[in-house]
Parts: C-alpha cells; structure tokens; sequence
C-alpha cells in the first residue's frame, strides 16, 4: 500500500511549484498546512514521489504511472477477496477518531481530502457487513462498479474539490458504499480514462495553454460533475461519449455545427486560399489574390489534397470524414477535448456571450495542441497568458464599444445601438469564412493565411479593431416592424382593403345619387377589390426596402435583396396594371373585356395576398432558406434551425391559427365592415348646401367636412381591424387551453374528479421510484413517510396548527395480530369526496389548502416515470441577487418606515395571516415554557394564570417576550418567509435537498437498515447524496461590498445552509497608480473557512479582464457565475420566489422531461448512419404561483396577468411552438445552452428583458421549449401602484428594444407562417395591440369631435330603418347622421369588449382550476375595486412605454419593488410620475368627450368617460389613504410647495426639476461638465436621432392640430347661413389670439423680470434670501391668471356658445402644445445637468457660469417661454383632478371602504391611523384649517369663471358693436336652411323635383 501516499496527489498544487502567486502571497504555506495530522502522515508515502523536484513531476521515469506497475496494481486479485476494502487501513484509526473529522468545519483542502480519504479506505464495520450479509449472494467475487473502494479517493491536487467528496456511488449494498467525490466515476474497472489521468490531461493543457490554477480545479470539478452525472444511469463510457457528443461532436453539438457552417472543413482539407468565397469588400479581394499567387508557388500539396477529397467538397463527405474522425478518437482523446473546451470557456468572461468566438479559439487552441510545436514543449506556460492574450483583448474591444475613460473613470457612450458593435456582431463574424478571413495581425498578414497549427500562437497579435463590424443594425426606428412583421400587415390591411373596397361602390361609381343608389359596373367592383394585390405587393417592397437599411451589404450572411426587389416590383405591376386598364381606358374597351380583366386582376390579387401572407420574407424568390448549397449554412444554422412540429402539435398549430382568422375574418365582415357600409354610402356624396367659411380660407374646405370625417372613419375602423384578431387570438388560445387541460387532467372539473381519495396510489406510482427496490415493503409504509413529511413540512412553517396535523398524519396503531403495529391512514383521504365528514383538516382558504390541493391534482396528470434518486441527473439552482433584502431586520419590521405610513410591516403581516401567526405564537410560548422550564421555574397556580395571560400579550403583539436573538431571529424569520426575501427563496428551494434526503431514504430501507440506530451517520449519509445531485449558488454580485447588516444576514444564511454557494465579485486594489483593479468570480460556501476580516476563504477565485458588469447587471451577474452551475441542467430563479417540499419530491420527472435520462447503447459517431434524434429539449417552462396574490386589488391583478400568461397561454404556446424563456422557474438544459451564449444576453439597453433573448435564440438554433404541468414554484410580484408600472414600464421599453434586435428579425423572417403568428402574438403583438388600442380610443376622440362638429351645426334627417334606402331624405338638404350615430354604437363596444377581453382568460382559469365559486368571488373582487380602470391604466403605460422606447430610447433596468404597498404617495410625486405617460394624453382626451357629449350625446360614451377618467385618476384612486380628510389637505399643501420650490436654490423634488426632467427627453444632456454633486444622479441617456424626434415630436402633433382646427373651423364656418365667404366670421385670427396670446405674454413677462433680477437680484438678495422665488411666484402666477383670462375670453368671443368655446380650447391646447414641442426640439441646446441656469435668471447671478453666460441666457429665455405655458397648464389640470376627488372625499367612512377596496381586508381588520404627539397634532390640525380655505377658495373661483358665462349667455350679455375684425361668433340660431319639397332623381311616382328656379319664379 505504500505506492499510495494518503492524501498525496498534490503535484503542481501542493507543491507550488508553478509559482501559483495567489497561494503564495499572503498565505504561503498556511494554506496547506496540514492541521493536526502532523507531517508523519505523508511520511509514509513513497517518499520518492512526493519529493520529486520543481517541475519535473510531470515526466517521472518509470514511476507511478508506469504501465506495468499499474497492471499490478489493480489486478484482478486484488478484488478477489470479499473485503479487500480494508487494506492499507491505517493503523490507529479508531471510531473516535473518525469522528473528530465528521464535523465538516472549515480546514485546509488538503486537510480535507485526508479526511476524506479516511472514508475512502473503508472501515470494518462496513467490512463485516458485506461478509455476513451478501456472502451468500454471489456479491464475493464481484461487485457492483461503484461499491470498489477506491485507493485513489484523496489523490486530491486541488482540481477535485473535495468539499464535494462525501458522495457515493449507485444504489448498491450500504456496505460498500465508497466515499468517492464522483461516485459513479470510481469503478476502476469500467472507467474509460480514470480520474487521475483526467486530472494529469487538465494539468497538462494548463501548462501548454497558461489557464489558470484555479479555473482549472473548477472546470475539473465542472467536468467530473458531469461525467458523475451521466454515468450513474448509463455505462462510464457510453457518459463520455455522449458528453462529448453534446460538446464536440455530435449532431447537436454547437461546436460541429459552427464547424461545417464556416466551412473549416474545407480549410482543414484545401485551405482558405483555395475556397470559392463570397462577398468582400476590396481590401479583402486584394488579400485573397495575394494569397492564391502564394497557393500557387506551392502546388504539389494542393494537388495531393485535392486528388484525396477526389474533388468531393460536398457537405455530405465533409460529415462522412467527420464521423470517421469522431469514431477513431480515443476517449483520453475526448476527455482532452471536453477539459479544454471547458478551460476556453471558463475563463472567457465577456466572450462567452460569443458561442462561435468560443469555437473558433477552441479550434485554434485544439489544432495546435496536435501540432508538434506544442508536444515539444518543455517550460510550462505562465499562468493567466490565456486570460490575458486570449480574453482580454477581446474583453476590452467589448467594453470601449459602450465605455470610454473620463477623469480614470469609465463613463457610458453616448452611442446608440446602430453605432455599437455588440457580442452578436462580433460573434456573427466568426460565422462565415468571409468574416473569418478579415482577422488579420498587426503586421498585415490575414490569420486565415498562417497554417491552422500555428494560428493559436497568432492570436495575441490580432488587431480585433479592424476585423469586426456591425452585421445588422439596430437603429431605433418605427421601420423594423415593416421588414420583421410584414406578414401581419400584408394578413390586415390585404383583408381589410378587401373588404372595405366591395363595400364602398359609392366611392368609385360616377356621380352617385342616394335616390337612385346607382351601382357601379361589373369591372370594377372586381377590379377595385383587386388593387389589394397592389397593396399588399407594395408593403413588400417597403419591407425590403427596410431590409436593407438594417442588413448591411458587407455581411456574407445578408441576402440578395437587389433579385428580390425587381421581383417585387414586377408583381406589383402586375397587380397594378389590369386596374389602371379597367378604371383608365375602359371608354375605349366593351364592359365584357373589362370584366374579364376585372376578373383576373382579382384572382391575381388573390393569389398575390395568399403568397405573401404565407411566404417568410427570407424565403421570397431567394436561395435563403433552400436546404442545398452551402453559401448560407451558417444563417440556416444559427437563426433558421427551429424544431418542426410533428403530429398532433403541428395540427393543434395548424387548427389554432385557422380558428382565430376564420373567426376573425367573419366577425369583422359582419361587424365591422358592414357597419360601416352605410356610413360611406351616405358621407361620401353628401355635400353640405351652404356655409360660408372662415376669413383667409376659402369655403371649399366646411364643404367636404363629410368626407373628411369618412376618410377618419375607415382609419378608425382599420385600427379596430388589427384589435379583433388580438381578440380572437386570446378566446381561441383560451378555448384550446381549457380543452388541453382537459385532456391532461388539469381541470378539477375533469370527471375522474376524485384526485384525493387516489393520492395515496398516486404518490406512490408517480413520485416514488418503486420498481427497482431491492427490500420490497407495503406501499403504505413507504407513501406515510413521503405524506407525514410533506405535513411535518407545513407544520414547520407554521401554516398548520398542531391539532390539523394530528388528523392529517398516518398513525401507528395496535393491529388485530398481537404484538404487532399497523398503519391508520387519515381519514382526510376519502372525506374530500364524501361529504358526510365534517372535520376540518386545515383552514379554508389556507396556504396549506391550497398546496396539497395542488400536489393531488398536479400527480393525476401524465408525468414521466421517476429514476432512482441514485441514477438521477445532477443540477443546479442559480439565483442572480443584486441589493434584494436577505432577510428583514428587526427595524423594518416593528417601526413604520415610510413617513406616509400607517402601518408596521408586522401588522400588515399579521392581518393577511391570521393563522399562521396563530401558530407562530403557540409555537413560541411552547418554546418558551420549555425554556423557563428547563431553567428550573416551578408551576405556576391560579393567579399566575391570570398573570401570564396578560403577560403573553407581547407575543401576540410582536412574537417575543424576551429580546434574546433566538427570539426575534424567529420573528424576523416569520416575516421573511412571508416577504419577498432572498431567505425566503433560499430555504424553499433548500428543500430540493431534504426531498432529495426522503426519496432516498425512503426508497432505500436498506440504507436505513445498514445504519442501524445510528441516525448521525444516516444523515451524512443522505446528506451526501443530497449533495451530490443537487447545487444552489446565489450569484451575489454585490457580496464584498456589502454592509454590516448585509453581510451579518449572508453569513446566517451559510450557517443554516452550508451547501448553499455564493458567487461574487471579488476586488484588488490596482498594484500600481492608474492601472485598473483587477477583479475575480469567486466562490464560497458554509465550509468556507473564516478569515479575521469577517470574509470567508473562497474555493475558487478565477481572475477576470476587467469589470464583467457592462450591460444592465442581472444577465452579467448571472454570466459571471455561471461557470460555477454543476451536473447537466440548470433552474433560473429570482430572489423573489418560493418553493415546497411537495413540488420538490416532483424533480426526478421534471428532469425526466429533458428526455435524455436513457440512451441507446450505440455510438453517435458511427459514420453513415443517419440520426434520427429529436431536437434537444433545450427550456423547460414551470408553473409559477403567484403567492402575492390575496394582497389586494394590484397585487391580485399582477398575480392574474403572470397565471393567465404563465399557465394559461404556456400550455397551448408550448405545444405549438411559440414559447419561449422568461427568467423564473424555468430549467434550461445547461449544456445546450452554455454551448450558445449563456443563459441570458447582456448587451446594454438593447438585451433589458435578458432572458427572452436566450428563449430566442434557444428557438433559432433548434432547441425545443416545452412546459410542465404539474411543477410549480412561487413567485412574489410587485404590490404597489407605483412599482407595479415601474415594471410595466421595463416590460415595455424592453419590447421597443426587442423590436429593433436581430431576434425579431430573424423569427418575423424566416418562421413559417403557424409558428410566426404564435411568436408575434405571444410576444410582439400583445405591446402593439396595447398600442391599437390606444391609438384607437384617441382615434374616437378624433372622430367624435368632428361627427359633434358636424351634427351642432347641420338638421339631422328623420330616419326610418324600415324604408328602403333610395327613399327621399326628410327634410331635404338634412344630414342623414343616425347611421354614423349607430356606427359610433358599435365602435364603443368593440373597444369595450378589447378592454374586457383581459378577463376572460382570468375567469375561465379560476372556473377550471378552482371552481365557479372562486371565479365568482374573485371576478366580483376585481370589479368591486375598479381594476378595470387599473388595466386600461396599464394598457395606456404599456402603449407608451413602447412609443417612447422607439422614437428615444433610455431603456433601463428599473429594479421591480418587493415591499409592500401600504404607504400613501403625495400627490406631486405621483402627478410627475404618470403625467407624461398617461395623465395629459387622459385629459387631452377628455376634453375631447366633453364636447363630443355636448354634442352627439350617447348613452354608451358613458363607458368612455369611466375609461379616459382612468388615465387620469387612477395612479391617486389606487393610492392608499387618498382620501383621509387630514391627508388630503396635508397633501395638497405639500403639493403647492411641489409647484412653488427649487428657484432660488435648487431642489429635487419640484415642478422644475420635473419640466427639466421630462425636456432632456429630446435635449440630451452636456457631456462631462462642471463637477457639480447634481450631475451625478441623471443617467447618461444619449440624445434621440433627429429625425425619430421630428416625427414623434413635431409631425404627430402637428397632425393632433390638424385634425383639432379643422373642425372648430368648420363649427364657426355659419353653415346654412350663406354660401357667401364675405359672410365669414373670423375664427383663424381668433384661434390665434387664444393659442398664441399667453405665448406672447409669457415673453413678455419673462424677458422684463429677466431685467428686473439682473439688476435688482444680486443687491436685494443680500437681504432677502427669497428674492428669486417671489419673481418666480409672481411670473408663475401671472401665466396661470392669463391662461384663465383667454379661457374667458375665448367663451366670450364664441358668443358664449358652450361647444364651440371647449372645441376652441382643444384646437388651441393642441397648437400651444406644438408651438413649444417645436422650440423645445429644434431651438433648444442640450440641457445641464445641474439647474443654475435656471436659478439665475430669478437671481441674476449669471456670473458662475463661466462662458456659458453669454449663451445661456437666451436659451433659458425659450426654456422659460415653455416653462410658464406647462405650468398654468399643470396647475390647472392638478387643481382640476384634486376637485374631481372632492365627492370621494365627502362621503362618510370613504377612508374605510377606500382600504378595503385596495388591501381587501375587512374594516374589522383594518389598519389602524397613525398616531401623532399632541404638537405635531395641532400642528396638522392649523394646516389643514389652512389649506382646506385655500382649496375651496380654488373651487369657487373655478366655478365662478365656468357658471357666469354661461348666466351671461342666459341674460343676452353681449357687446356686439365693439370688436373689430369680425372676431365675435355670431351665435346663428337661424342656420336652418333645410326645406319640405322634394330635390333629385328617382322620387316616388307623383312626386315632383323642386329647383332654385321654380322657387324664385313661386316667390
């Protein structure tokens, strides 16, 4: 046994020999030192070996791994004897000494691997027991492979990382379990290439390559993992195989794809020189020559190559060679591959975001490794020359791409995303040899042209700057949609053109007359309908002509667009040219050649629509997507690779979409279309007779306000179009989902209802591993030990009281049989379905109810059948954790934290969970009676029961008596387990372990048995296993900077869970001035030891280029640490979420799922057969619970949107292929994904919803995405109105950055129809539904206000609905309006139903998986506590998001807010907040509606006054304590100091910095300038592109001021006066007196107190500090008395006419608002980040300005113009929406009722109101005396200006003969000029026309 030296194998580690500086530094020796096993212990080893010198340990003659020795070593005598186990057992070990080791603390590793190498020699007792208990069974010649003892169990370098190395192998004898750290890796037998020499091969390739030492121990660790992994359920060498296949070389391995898409086979073959390549720019054309005229020199070589390939180039010999190459490796060969595929990657920071750049330094690195160069190598490389010749450069190319240095501090660009080249193209040019090619060195010479075995060496001379480019651009631009969604619009506006042009004969019929109703010909009905060929031909070439600003042409992977456009044009004509012919020259053809023309142009038209509805883009005409021809390999196989639909998935695809446009077609005909066929049969030719105009603009334009109002008409009702297939989409969705879970037995509706009384069974068929138990029991023994443990669990947690449990455990109890036990299941079982039981097993409505109630339901649904927990796959739980709370403080708990609130977290807790905190304090006072007991105090009598009721209050109240830190640490965990903590998230998906431990246990009483009484040892046992399949690591990118608290509550987390994994960032100092601080991912976990410093030693701390934190931070975080994920499959978690014991148990089938736990025994390499492998199951989706769901409204809302999206539409998108990632439970298939970029994207800004980016790009390169039923985790979700929108706002940028990515592109382009439409509707489509929707609810504003227009001034016509529609209108020269009246009917519905749409999903989840009753209660919930009005908020939030995101940018992560929401938001913080987003573009609207009920008054607008007061008042209804009397007016005094402060000195929050705020939008900031503290806190958004703010800004209002103007001008044009423009009033000259005048007189007001404090300012400021803001209050005041003033004057100038004064004001808020959009985007230069510009123009103190005082000055001027005009318009509308919410605030108890609306706690529970001192209470009494006059004096002024006009209209108070110009309206009461005779062709017979003629001659 002396070969073995114990805990040796410490060559290159232990020995230090390769100047390992880390371990040296500080530590030197230390950390090796060997604790108390004194150096005898390795004495005894062969001391030859240990002593060998410096470097020469590797290349040891004829020593230890010498062939022969080996033989001899593990002959096969070696196990002949039954206990060979105890050899080499060292003397003197006794029990006690064993245990002195068992308690794992924290010691060196090599201290540890000793330690663990005592286990692995095997001890006697175990010995005897495989003697006495198998000796009969055959089991002494032979064991099982995993059951050997291995000698080398500590031959520990430090590439195993012991920490791990309690596990064991498979389910074998206990006996013999060996105590390996890789179990099923140990069998010395069977092991391809054993441990050891997989250690000496990463040795190796750490001295060829310079990884890093500690990179290495952990990809060493990564890899055995892995390979332990695999080889517990399948042969140690078929694991390898299929690693490596996954890896390398397999058909789904990301390395070989990338392989043959590069075309490096045919480089490794003919080299580059000789490859027939693609597009170059000239540079690279004179390069290839170069390199061809040296092919030539050289050609014997060429010739020799070619003759061997015999000219075969082919892709299918290429795989042939391939798999023949595969095949022959040896498996050192493999395990070579796979360790330094893995090194590559383990230390590539940044660059793993770059799959194919991974490949490509792998391949470099691999070809040189077989190159003699490298193999005679002797001197080992230095460590970290990977990292930084390799990694660094690149890493640093990535970061100057978004940072430069400013003042030694990185500061962000300010590049948009088209001007940065990003990870996807950098990456993307290593995807076609094309792009391979321009890497040159900096001497020139192109990479391509160094032989492939010397390339590596190259590497570090590449200049990167010059090879990469963008490869698409994502400019910030409306257009992408164009090109990604082309199908949608093609589908919408095809069917729509088609529709809408058959029923619009009017419009192309000449001279039509209503009483003739004349029709057009033949022809062009066909024809007319047949230019939607055209139509849909032209939005083609717009979405190739957008192609081609986003792919630029020097990319080898973008199309032939130039082919495709003169396709496109050439159909275009086509579809264009029978129509001209038909409508054109048809006078010179007979009708019937016309028709027959009209009839092909349709059915061209036709054919036309079809093919492009059903044709991707990329597919049109083009080589893109054929399957032949290599020229576009890579594109197919990185962005065209989806997974086809087979079976029953592809036609559930198929029948959905079929379903949704069926329904839709036919619904919008009949609804849509059709209703608004009579409106354009009568708007069209209708002709208003008279009216005069206005002055300055002929009166052509009052003539044609029907057709105008017509032509916004069939806009709105196209809008309307796009939002019915939304619709249709979620009904048919829904209807499918509800049938699926039928189908799978989801529904608690489905007959085989009785999911309790069948639990039992199910437990054990479903969840326990049965078949393969070696000691077989009763069922019943093994289902109460999973059942008990799983109530045990909730008891735990304190959602059961004792007496509950009690009835829901299996009992032992006496049998009949004497002396024996049986078991008594509980009755709970069979009382669920019968309902004679009147028992109550836990609470209604409980947390505990609600689990098991899942659990039964979830294992009656089909689940994979579970392995034994020894064969199942390792995995991996990672936590990205930022600045989440760990667990809550005592402070947070028990004192009101926010000034505005009224409740402690701990109250607020308690009244959501009564009974659990019932069972907390039992539990508590139990624990301490125990404790006072065990203290020796005596029993207490009569009175002391008294006594201790009273004093038993404190645990009521706080849930301790005793401040001990063992007692409020259990409080402060009663909270936690109830928040949104990390805690919270740790201990529930610790209990993967403890279910991990039951299984086993239960599944193996042999285990049990071995163990005897000796529990200790049967935990470390099951403890070892736990570990060994299960990992969490928390990614902690904060840790080392983290505070005390912080810190304190990290530390209590490692000691509860020492398993648990902590990834963080670890930083150095720079070692020299002005070099960077070097920075590390390292790890630690509870073993860790502790340094003095409070820090604990990590196990791995891998050195990285430079901060790795460039993007938004999680993806980073999560990147950092993802070389840390172990075994094959990782889960994503947030640290907002919770997990059960019961789902736990659920694992084994969840990973089961991944259908890769069997294998067929054959190799994947064998050449010429095909594979017929699915593709990979790359995601796999969960359910998540939303436990945040009984907080009221916001909450319950939030918790609906995630369990419709998340259940829901999950179960049917995973069918049909539409589902991608979204963060949370989900359980990616690490390998695949690794392989690909990671687990999530990171470029700034652009990737802001990281995770869907890895779902697509799982999509694009043929990963499957599926979801599982029967899983679900908890998830916490925002609580409060403000961080609810918060996340809102982060879904929707980060879908406006989604719209622009690459992504979209590739997936709206290449996806085949089915599976697009399932993409856009999942995705894209739900955002811009939001967006229809809004646009079409401020399209019916449009409308409405120029129907009202229409219908104040003209008769409306009696209508009959029963006469034919050729019958004369009544009176004549009427307007025939009921039918447009009866159309706008119609159009409010539709958008009622869009809104009402959003809960249907909601109800028809709760009916299927709660019942009608819950459906019932919770609907009546929401709508009780006005959520509707909350979700048309939403929609508006949403909308906006998105619009903002793609005309300015400014994506951010906004961290979601996990508290919660009990605190009330003064009332200026939330106007700043939503007033941009939602409160103007409310109030704009509604001044809309009110004209438009003062005029076309109907009852269903009643709907939209609910609807757009929503967007005003909902973020102050949703507020908590709005209306508390005190609170209010409290508010609305915080709320003028809000609109008053921050000019004289400056102020964050105030009206100021909140006008400043909302402009830099469009201004940008200046860069970098004077050190000011408030610079620091705006971000560095940069500056939209011009023209996205010419649109968004200056174009779409102006477009608001044109469809506002044209009806006021219409309104005052005297119609039926006059046909006389003499006649006209002057309406334009007074429009601009109204919209123009406060412009004007804010000038003038600013520029004289400009002069007033430049020369009074500095003087008078010396006494008074206030100076600046009383010239500010004054100027301020001034614009809001003018803005008060004009609105008078304008009701005055209207003649006091009502309508026409608020259609003025609309008109005139539209041109003031693009009046100052227009000098704020085009006049103003970019804003400072500080506000003293502002300061001194109140001030005069423009002298600190430095030279900026000379410009400054007259910019301010424009700004101050702007200024005084947004606030009299913000002062207004904020004292308008205070006055709306004086009847709320009247009503008695509204305090009360207004709670119980928003918590949904009962009044009796309710929260109770702060308590104030008796100062602070006088204080707020006298203010709210104050400002209570204040407000109310507001409200009758108001009233006053409102109420006396309209008392002066009804006096007759008018100055008729004063003004001048004709600017008075003359109110016109006598317009009607209809008359009773009768006009027109084709009256009744009888009838005769009247004519002007005939009249006068009558008169």
């Amino acid at each position: 046994m002396s070969g073995y030296p114990a805990g040796h194998y410490d060559e290159g580690y232990g020995q230090q020999e390769h100047g390992d500086s880390y371990y040296q530094d500080e530590h030197g020796q230390a950390y090796y030192d060997h604790n108390d096993y004194g150096d005898s212990y390795y004495d005894r080893g062969d001391s030859n070996y240990y002593n060998a010198e410096g470097g020469q340990t590797y290349n040891q003659e004829g020593g230890y791994y010498d062939a022969g020795h080996q033989d001899e070593y593990y002959g096969d005598q070696y196990y002949d004897q039954g206990n060979g186990g105890n050899r080499g057992r060292r003397q003197g070990d006794s029990e006690e000494d064993s245990e002195t080791f068992s308690d794992f603390t924290m010691r060196s590793e090599t201290a540890r691997a000793a330690d663990m190498d005592y286990y692995g020699r095997g001890d006697e007792r175990y010995n005897s027991y495989a003697d006495s208990q198998y000796a009969g069974r055959g089991y002494n010649g032979y064991r099982p492979p995993s059951s050997q003892v291995s000698y080398g169990a500590n031959r520990s370098s430090g590439a195993s990382t012991p920490v791990y190395g309690m596990d064991y192998g498979n389910a074998l004898p206990g006996g013999q379990r060996s105590r390996e750290p890789y179990p099923a890796w140990a069998s010395d037998g069977q092991v391809p290439v054993s441990k050891e020499e997989i250690e000496d091969i990463f040795i190796d390739l750490v001295n060829k390559f310079g990884f890093q030492r500690d990179s290495m121990r952990n990809m060493y660790d990564h890899l055995m993992t892995q390979l332990d992994s695999r080889a517990s359920r399948m042969t140690p060498n078929q694991a390898l195989l299929s690693l490596h296949a996954d890896y390398i070389g397999g058909d789904n391995a990301n390395y070989r794809r990338w392989y043959f898409a590069a075309h490096l086979d045919l480089d490794d073959a003919v080299g580059f020189a000789n490859m027939k390549l693609g597009k170059a720019d000239r540079k690279t054309r004179k390069a290839r020559a170069a390199a061809k005229a040296a092919a030539q020199q050289n050609p014997e070589n060429v010739e020799e190559n070619l003759e061997a390939l015999e000219g075969d180039n082919s892709l299918e010999a290429a795989v042939y060679r391939w798999k023949t190459r595969m095949n022959r490796m040896s498996p050192h060969d493999r395990i070579r591959q796979l360790a330094l595929y893995m090194l590559c990657w383990g230390e590539a920071n940044q660059v793993r975001y770059m799959p194919e750049c991974i490949c490509f330094i792998f391949k470099c690195a691999d070809d040189f490794y077989t190159s003699p160069e490298c193999q005679s190598r002797v001197e080992p490389v230095e460590e970290f020359t990977y990292l930084n010749e390799i990694i660094t450069p690149l890493y640093q190319y990535c970061r100057d791409q978004g940072y430069e240095i400013s003042d030694g501090k990185y500061v962000r660009r300010e590049r948009d995303h088209d001007k940065i080249i990003g990870y996807d193209d950098m990456n993307q040019l290593f995807w076609y040899p094309e792009g391979i090619e321009r890497i040159a060195l900096e001497d020139k010479t192109r990479l391509v042209d160094v032989p492939p075995a010397e390339r590596w060496t190259k590497l570090k001379d590449v200049d990167w700057k010059k090879a990469f480019f963008k490869t698409y651009r994502e400019t910030r631009s409306w257009f992408h949609m164009i090109t990604n969604f082309n199908r949608i619009w093609v589908i919408h506006l095809g069917a729509f053109w088609f529709f809408t042009a058959y029923n619009a004969p009017t419009l192309y019929v000449h001279n039509y007359q209503q009483q003739l109703d004349n029709h057009p010909v033949g022809s062009k009905y066909w024809s007319a309908v047949g230019f939607g060929g055209a139509l849909v031909s032209f939005i083609q070439i717009c979405a190739t002509l957008c192609e081609w600003m986003y792919v630029p042409r020097r990319w080898a992977g973008a199309q032939h667009l130039s082919k495709r456009l003169l396709f496109l044009i050439v159909v275009f004509i086509i579809n264009l040219a029978p129509g001209v012919i038909v409508f054109g020259f048809s006078s010179s053809l007979t009708e019937t050649i016309c028709l027959i023309i009209g009839i092909i142009h349709f059915f061209i038209a036709l054919f036309t629509f079809f093919f492009f509805s059903v044709m991707p883009l990329g597919g049109l005409f083009g080589s893109y997507l054929k399957k032949h021809g290599r020229q576009y390999v890579a594109s197919q196989t990185f962005t065209a690779s989806y997974p086809r639909l087979q079976g029953n998935d592809m036609w559930m695809s198929y029948g959905l979409w079929i379903c949704v446009f069926g329904a839709k077609l036919v619904e919008s005909y009949f609804f849509l279309t059709l209703s608004l066929k009579d409106p354009m049969r009568i708007l069209s030719p209708m002709r208003i007779h008279q009216c005069a105009g206005v002055t300055y603009i002929p009166n052509v334009l009052c003539h044609v306000q029907p057709q105008i109002l017509l032509g916004l008409m069939m806009f709105m009702d196209l809008t309307l179009f796009f939002l019915d297939s939304y619709l249709w989409y979620v009904i048919c969705n829904t209807i499918f989902s509800v049938a699926r879970s039928f189908y799978l037995g989801v529904s608690i509706w489905s007959p085989w209802r009785n999911i309790f009384s069948r639990l039992p069974k199910r437990i054990y068929s479903k969840v326990l591993a049965t078949t393969d138990m070696e000691i077989k029991y009763k069922p019943k023994v093994l289902i109460s030990q999973v059942w008990n443990a799983i109530i045990i669990s909730m008891y735990r947690e304190h959602l059961l009281a004792i007496d509950h449990v009690q009835k829901l455990l299996y009992h032992q109890v006496p049998s009949e049989q004497e002396g024996k036990r049986t078991l008594r299941a509980p009755t709970f079982f069979v009382s669920q379905e019968d309902q004679s039981f009147k028992t109550e097993f836990f609470p209604a409505g409980s947390e505990a109810e609600r689990r098991i109630s899942f659990f039964a339901q979830s294992v009656a649904t089909p689940m994979p059948e579970p392995l034994p927990v020894d064969n199942m796959p390792t995995f991996t739980v990672l936590i990205p954790h930022y600045s989440e709370k760990i667990l809550l403080s005592l402070r947070e708990i028990i004192r009101e934290d926010e000034p505005y609130s009224r409740v402690t977290l701990l109250e607020y807790l308690k009244q959501l969970h009564p009974h659990e905190w019932d069972c907390f304090v039992k539990d508590t006072k139990i624990l301490a009676d125990e404790t006072s007991q065990f203290n020796g105090e005596n029993e207490k009598n009569e009175k002391d029961a008294q006594k201790s009721k009273i004093d038993d209050l404190p645990f009521y109240c706080i849930g301790f008596k005793s401040a001990a830190p063992e007692y409020t640490l259990r409080t402060r965990i009663w909270s936690s387990l109830r928040s949104q903590t990390l805690y919270r998230t740790i201990s529930g998906f610790m209990n993967y372990s403890r279910a991990i431990k039951l299984l086993y246990r239960v599944e193996n009483p042999e285990v049990v048995q071995m163990f005897g009484g000796n529990s200790e040892k049967l935990e470390r046992e099951l403890e070892r296993m736990a570990r060994r399949k299960f990992k969490i690591c928390v990614s902690m990118q904060r840790y080392a900077k983290f505070n005390k608290e912080e810190r304190e509550n990290t530390e209590f987390l490692l000691r509860a869970y020492p398993d648990l994994q902590i990834a963080y960032l670890d930083e150095e100092p720079p070692t020299e001035e002005g070099e960077e601080p070097r920075l590390y991912s390292s790890l630690i976990d509870g073993h860790c030891e502790l340094l003095d410093n409070g820090m604990r030693k990590p196990k791995f701390r891998i050195q990285l280029s430079g901060n790795p934190i460039l993007g938004d931070g999680k993806s980073d975080n999560q990147n950092h640490s993802i070389i840390f994920y172990r075994g094959e499959y990782i889960q994503v978690i947030d640290a907002n979420q919770d997990n059960y014991l019961e789902e736990c148990l659920k694992i084994r089938s969840v990973l089961a799922e991944f259908e890769e736990l069997t294998t067929d025994n054959v190799s994947p390499y064998t050449p010429g057969i095909a594979s017929d492998a699915l593709p990979p199951v790359a995601i796999l989706g969960a359910r998540e619970y939303i436990f945040s769901e009984n907080v009221g409204v916001l909450g319950d809302v939030a918790a609906s949107k995630e369990q419709t999206f998340g259940t829901l539409f999950a179960r049917t998108l995973a069918q049909i292929g539409g589902k991608l990632h979204y963060g949370h439970p989900d359980f990616l298939n690490g390998i695949f994904m690794t392989t690909r970029g990671g687990i999530s994207k990171a470029q700034k800004g652009l990737h802001l919803n990281e995770d869907i980016y890895a779902g697509m790009t799982a999509l694009c390169r043929g990963g499957r995405i599926k979801h599982c039923e029967y899983f679900q985790c908890g998830k916490g979700r925002d609580l409060g109105f403000g961080s609810i929108l918060n996340f809102t706002t982060k879904i929707g940028t980060g879908m406006g950055e989604q719209m622009l990515s690459r992504e979209y592109y590739y997936l709206g382009t290449q996806l085949p129809l089915d599976r697009f439409l399932s993409f856009y509707y999942a995705h894209p489509g739900f955002h811009l539904n939001n967006m229809f929707i809004m646009l079409s609810v401020q399209m019916f504003m449009i409308v409405l206000i120029n129907l009202g227009a229409l219908k104040h001034e003209t008769i409306t016509c009696r209508y009959n609905s029963n006469l034919p529609i050729t019958d004369p209108l009544r009176p004549t020269y009427c307007a025939d309006l009921t039918p447009i009246i009866n159309w706008v009917n119609r159009c409010v519905i539709s958008i009622f139903i869009v809104f009402f749409i959003s809960f249907v999903p909601l109800a028809v989840q709760e009916l299927t998986e709660r019942g009608l009753w819950r459906m019932a209660t919770r609907l009546a919930k929401h709508f009780g506590s006005f959520s509707f009005m909350f979700e048309v908020f939403v929609c508006q939030i949403y909308a906006n998001a998105v619009h903002q995101n793609l005309s300015f940018g400014g994506a951010r992560y906004i961290g979601t807010g996990r508290g919660f929401a009990t605190a009330r938001i003064p009332f200026g913080v939330l106007y700043s907040r939503f007033a941009g987003p939602s409160i103007y573009a409310g109030a704009r609207s509604l001044l809309m509606l009110l004209f438009a009920t003062s005029t076309v008054w109907t009852a269903a607008l009643i709907w939209f006054w609910v609807s757009l007061l929503a967007l005003c008042i909902s973020p102050f209804l949703f507020n908590p304590h709005q209306f508390a009397w005190h609170d209010f007016f409290i508010d609305y005094r915080d709320y003028i100091r809000w609109l008053s402060r921050g000019n004289s000195r400056s102020h964050a929050s105030s009206w100021i910095a909140f006008c400043r705020l909302s402009r830099t939008r469009l201004t940008g900031y200046k860069r970098k300038l004077l050190g000011v503290p408030s610079e620091k806190g705006s971000g560095d958004v940069p500056r939209a592109r011009f023209t996205n703010i010419f649109v968004s800004e200056i174009i779409v209002p102006l477009i608001q001021v044109g469809v506002s103007l044209v009806p006021y001008l219409y309104i005052n044009s005297r119609t039926g006066i006059s046909n006389d423009n003499a006649r006209a009033s002057n309406a334009v000259v007074r429009i601009a007196i109204v919209a123009f005048g406060p412009i004007a007189i804010n000038a003038g007001v600013s520029m004289m107190f400009f002069a007033m404090a430049c020369c009074m300012g500095p003087i008078f400021s010396m006494c008074c500090k206030k100076f600046g803001a009383v010239l500010a209050a004054i100027a301020h005041a001034i614009a809001v008395i003018i803005l008060l003033v004009i609105f008078e004057v304008m009701f005055f100038l209207e003649s006091w006419s009502w309508p026409r004064m608020v259609l003025g004001m609309i008109a005139a808020a539209a041109i003031q608002r693009f009046i100052y959009k227009l000098i704020i985007s085009l006049a103003l230069t970019r804003e400072f980040k500080h506000d003293q510009s502002n300061i001194a123009w109140w001030t005069g103190k423009w002298y600190s300005m430095g030279w900026h005082t000379l410009s400054q000055p007259g910019r301010e001027f424009l700004c101050k113009i702007t200024e005084l005009g947004y606030f009299s318009g913000d002062f207004v509308l904020g004292h308008l929406l205070l006055f709306i919410m004086l009847p709320a605030l009247c009503m008695p108890y509204v305090d009360k009722f207004h709670s119980v609306i928003l918590f949904w706690l009962r009044p009796s529970r309710q929260i109770r109101p702060p308590i104030y001192s008796l100062k602070q209470s006088k204080l707020r009494k006298r203010r709210v005396v104050r400002f209570a006059i204040l407000y109310f004096t507001m409200l009758i002024l108001f009233l006053i200006l409102l109420i006396a006009p309209l008392v002066a209209r009804d006096e007759g108070i008018s100055f008729t003969s004063s003004i001048p110009m004709n600017l008075l309206q003359p109110l016109d009461t006598d317009n009607n000029d209809t008359i009773s005779s009768y006009t027109g062709n084709g009256l009744p017979v009888g009838f005769s026309a009247w004519t002007p003629s005939a009249a006068s001659a009558s008169a």
